[in-house]
């Protein structure tokens, strides 16, 4: 079901009135700035506002089409952006993801902001999308004094500092496994499995952070309209950066997680042949009392047969063969 919401400044003052259908009326006024956001659209709807608001409608097919990736697109009276929001689930078993996805496009126009969010993709009970928080960063920003600029860098901060915990709690989750890795009990069963799901995280976390570059970078070249004050400049270079970071951050754990990948194989092959090594030893070492009594076994006459000499001397060749076996192997750590 289609829900919106917004805010409207008029003259730098908050006001109430906010409806969907006053839209355009708003985004026509000189001293109004705008922010409408649509969630779960109805497309028919959504197409209707765009063809009212002169929108191009590939950028309309692109708010609602599945599976779209994280692009800017500059048009001659707005500018059009996808990007995704992310967090992370606690996951309820070693093959259930651990990120969520909330898909967010938006148009900037000269005087609003009209903001399109799809519904969450993953694990079930994922949490969607805290639009209040964008809500709040406006306010923060003062984005009734500096316009549409204000507006922008207030969504796309929350956003990437969405990227930036789920960076954050990635790592924590590599750590934990490279210290289970080399645990004195070994690692808990699933290992490989919960690095096989870290490392799909990371493809997929890495498919929403890295173009973010492209964005910020194109919006912050880019005057969003004539009321957008210099003073944002700073700001959005240090969006810019912290983009950046989270880049550079998610590369390096893509690094990590392939490291642990290959150790934890590496360390199963050095354990397989530690025991080998050991179980080699002891059949060596029971090889001798073996080899003794099958040779005293024979249906012969031999020196010591039926004699207590006999046993005592075969009972005690196998025991001092035996323990210089054990101290042998011992030294060379094979047992």
């Amino acid at each position: 079901m289609t829900e919106v919401r917004g805010r409207i400044w008029r003259s730098g003052k908050p006001v109430d009135g906010f409806t969907f259908e006053a839209i355009s009326d708003c985004l026509a006024a000189e001293d109004t700035l705008v922010w409408a956001d649509i969630y779960n659209p109805d497309h028919d709807d959504l197409r209707r506002l765009a063809i009212e608001l002169g929108l191009n409608i590939w950028a309309v097919e692109d708010a609602t089409a599945p599976m779209e990736r994280t692009k800017v697109s500059v048009y001659h009276s707005y500018t059009f952006f996808t990007v995704y929001a992310v967090n992370t689930v606690t996951p309820t078993d070693d093959s259930t993801a651990t990120l969520v996805k909330c898909r967010i496009s938006a148009f900037v126009l000269p005087r609003g902001l009209i903001t399109v969010r799809l519904p969450a993709v993953g694990p079930d009970g994922a949490t969607p999308f805290d639009i209040d928080l964008v809500s709040q960063r406006f306010d923060e920003l003062g984005g009734q004094e500096h316009g549409t600029g204000a507006l922008v860098h207030g969504l796309l901060d929350v956003v990437v500092d969405g990227h930036f915990e789920a960076v954050q709690d990635l790592d924590d989750a590599i750590e934990s496994l490279e210290d289970e890795l080399f645990d004195n009990d070994g690692p808990r069963r699933g290992l490989q499995r919960r690095t096989y799901r870290m490392r799909k995280d990371l493809v997929q976390l890495r498919r929403v952070v890295l173009p973010m570059r492209e964005v910020v970078s194109t919006i912050q070249h880019r005057r969003l309209d004539s009321r957008t004050s210099p003073e944002l400049d700073p700001l959005y270079a240090d969006l810019y950066d912290h983009v950046l970071r989270a880049s550079e951050w998610t590369e390096s754990l893509r690094d990590m997680v392939t490291s642990v990948f290959e150790t934890n194989l590496s360390l199963q092959d050095a354990r397989l042949n530690t025991v080998m090594k050991k179980l080699t030893g002891w059949a060596a070492i029971i090889a001798v009392p073996t080899a003794i009594t099958g040779f005293y076994g024979q249906n012969v006459n031999y020196p010591g047969i039926n004699t207590t000499i006999g046993f005592v001397a075969s009972s005690t060749l196998i025991v001092v063969l035996v323990i210089l076996l054990y101290v042998s192997f011992k030294r060379r750590d094979w047992l």
